[in-house]
């Protein structure tokens, strides 16, 4: 790396897209994981499918015991 970079032909906000939308990763167990797939593939969807299903299920029985 120099010890000095020269930006002054750099354009500030060239990449800023507001509104732009971000998927966060997220990291399964190993044993978890290999479930989940197994599960997934039995019922015929992709994984991230499945995830998101059990999960919007999760969250239904969170908000009706409020």
């Amino acid at each position: 790396m120099p010890a000095e970079v020269d930006f002054s032909k750099g354009a500030r906000g060239k990449f800023y897209h507001p509104g732009a939308k971000f998927n966060l990763p997220v990291y399964l167990d190993d044993q978890v994981q290999t479930r989940l797939t197994a599960l997934a593939s039995a019922k015929g969807v992709d994984l991230s499918t499945l995830v998101n299903d059990l999960l919007r299920k999760d969250i239904e029985l969170i908000e009706m015991a409020r």
